[in-house]
C-alpha cells in the first residue's frame, strides 16, 4: 500500500481552513481506502469536529449545499467540485434498517469514526498527522478483508444496505468478507427487503464488474436468491446434460464472470440467461431439457429488471440478448447479413459476447466449439461491416422513389417489393446494384400487377 496520501490542493485547502479556525479536520472514508491501495479516489470526503453552523460559518464565502444539515454535512463547491463536509457524529436507532433517526454531533474522531460500516472505510487522514486508524482497517486492506467495525449483526441491523456494500467492495477489490460479518450477511440477509429496488441495482451492478464478483455470487448465493427470488429457484437446480458441468444457478454466475467487457446490458444477460430453466425441465432417458426455456427466461428476465427499476434501454437490450442467447447461426456472409438486419451491428456484437460467455461456463468439450463457431462468426462480422455490405434498407442501392418509378402505385406494394429485394441481397441472391435492384424490381412489379389466369 502506497503512502503518504497525495491530497487533492482543494481538500489541502479546506482542512487548512478548518484547522485555521480552530477545529481538526480529515479526509476520511473511501479517499483514505483507496489512496492507501494506489487508487485514484472519486470523491474527497472531510470530516471536522465543527458543527454544522461553524462549517458554514467558515465558508461563507464559498457556495454551499446544506441540504444534508440535519445529518451534519455541508457540501462546499469548490472551484465546481463538491466537497462533503460532516461533522463529527453518532447515529442513533435505525427503526427503518436504513437511516438513523437522529444523529448526535461527537467531539472526537474515533467515536466519528466508530460509527462506520468496514474498518476499511474508518480511516482518517491529516497531512500533519497521518492516518488515523482505530480498528485495524490498514491490517484489514493488507489482508483483502472487509469486516464490520464492531458487532456485524449491530451494523447491518442499522443499515441493511451495508450488506450489499460489503458484498460489493469484495468483488471490486477481489477481497473476501470476513467470516464473522459475512455469517451475520447470511443471518441478516431479509433485512434487504427495506432496502430500495434503485439501491439494490446500484450495488449489484457494481459488483457484477468486480474481479471477485464470481467467488462472492456462489458464496452468498441465498443473498442473490432473496433479491430475486427466480434466480432462488436455480440454486443447487441439475442440468443432467453432457452440455453443462454446473447447476443452472452455478452456470449463470460463471457465464457472466467469463464477460470482461463494461456493458451491464450483456452483464445482466448473462447472470439471467439460463432463469427460466427450471420452469422447463424435462428428462428423457436420463438426460436434461430444457425446450423454450430462453423464452420463459426472457419473460422472468424482464420482470425483474422491471422491479430493480433498471432503465428502460439496459431492459430491453437484456431480454433481447437472452432471447436469442441459444440461436446456433451458421459463419456465413447471408446468415451473418440477416442477423445484422434483425439486432443491428452493436446489439450482434453483444449477442457474441453472450455466446462466448455462455460458451465458458459449460462442459468443456462443447464449451470449446461454441467458442470456435462464435469466434467464426466474429470474423464474418467483421468482414461484412469492413466491406459495408448491404444488411438494411438505409444501405440498400435502390428505394421506395425508385419502385415509384417503374409505375408501381404508391402503397402497401410499395414496401412489398423493397423488403423481397433485401431479402434476396441478405440471401446473396442479387448484388447490391442499382441496376441489378432494377431488374429485379421491374419483375417483381411485374408479377404483382398480372392478373392470375382464371382472371384473363
Amino acid at each position: 500500500m502506497k503512502q503518504p496520501i497525495a491530497l487533492p490542493p482543494a481538500a489541502e485547502e479546506i482542512l487548512a481552513a478548518l484547522r485555521g479556525a480552530g477545529f481538526l479536520a480529515y479526509a476520511v472514508g473511501g479517499c483514505v481506502r483507496d489512496s492507501l491501495l494506489g487508487r485514484t479516489p472519486h470523491d474527497w470526503d472531510i470530516c471536522t469536529a465543527a458543527t454544522p453552523e461553524e462549517i458554514s460559518r467558515v465558508f461563507a464565502s464559498r457556495r454551499r449545499i446544506e441540504t444534508g444539515k440535519q445529518h451534519g454535512t455541508i457540501t462546499v463547491l469548490w472551484d465546481g467540485v463538491p466537497y462533503e463536509i460532516t461533522a463529527f457524529r453518532a447515529d442513533g436507532s435505525y427503526t427503518d434498517h436504513r437511516h438513523p433517526d437522529q444523529v448526535v454531533f461527537v467531539p472526537t474522531l474515533r467515536e466519528d469514526l466508530a460509527r462506520r460500516d468496514f474498518t476499511i472505510n474508518a480511516m482518517a487522514y491529516h497531512p500533519e498527522s497521518g492516518v488515523a486508524d482505530f480498528f485495524g482497517g490498514r491490517e484489514d486492506l493488507e489482508a483483502g478483508l472487509v469486516r464490520c467495525v464492531g458487532d456485524p449483526d449491530t451494523r447491518f441491523g442499522e443499515d441493511a444496505l451495508r450488506m450489499l456494500r460489503a458484498m460489493r467492495f469484495a468483488a471490486v477489490y477481489g477481497f473476501q468478507v470476513e467470516a464473522e460479518t459475512a455469517c451475520a450477511i447470511h443471518r441478516n440477509a431479509p433485512l434487504l427487503r427495506a432496502v430500495s429496488a434503485e439501491r439494490i441495482s446500484s450495488e449489484l451492478s457494481r459488483l457484477l464488474f468486480g474481479p471477485g464478483a464470481t467467488a462472492l455470487l456462489l458464496e452468498f448465493s441465498d443473498v442473490l436468491g432473496l433479491l430475486i427470488p427466480p434466480l432462488g429457484r436455480c440454486i443447487g437446480f441439475p442440468q443432467n446434460n453432457p452440455f453443462h458441468r454446473y447447476t443452472v444457478y452455478e452456470h449463470m454466475v460463471r457465464a457472466a464472470g467469463c464477460y470482461a467487457g463494461r456493458e451491464l446490458a450483456v452483464k445482466l444477460a448473462l447472470l439471467l440467461h439460463d432463469i427460466g430453466k427450471p420452469d422447463c425441465f424435462t428428462q428423457s432417458g436420463g438426460v436434461g431439457h430444457f425446450y423454450h426455456h430462453a423464452e420463459r427466461s426472457r419473460e422472468l428476465a424482464e420482470e425483474i429488471l422491471t422491479s430493480l427499476r433498471f432503465d428502460g434501454a439496459t431492459r430491453r437490450a437484456a431480454a433481447e440478448l437472452i432471447r436469442y442467447h441459444d440461436s446456433r447461426i451458421p459463419p456465413s456472409p447471408g446468415a451473418v447479413r440477416r442477423w445484422l438486419n434483425r439486432l443491428g451491428p452493436e446489439r450482434f456484437r453483444q449477442l457474441l459476447e453472450v455466446f462466448d460467455g455462455d460458451a465458458g461456463a459449460q462442459a468443456e468439450a462443447p464449451g470449446a466449439r461454441r467458442r470456435a463457431e462464435t469466434a467464426a462468426l466474429r470474423a464474418v462480422l467483421d468482414t461484412v461491416l469492413a466491406q459495408q455490405q448491404c444488411f438494411s434498407l438505409h444501405d440498400m442501392q435502390f428505394s421506395g422513389a425508385d419502385v415509384l418509378a417503374l409505375g408501381l402505385r404508391e402503397g402497401k406494394e410499395v414496401g412489398a417489393v423493397l423488403r423481397t429485394l433485401l431479402d434476396r441481397v441478405l440471401s446473396g441472391e442479387v448484388p447490391n446494384d442499382h441496376a441489378a435492384l432494377e431488374r429485379e424490381a421491374a419483375a417483381l412489379i411485374v408479377a404483382v400487377q398480372t392478373p392470375p389466369a382464371s382472371e384473363q
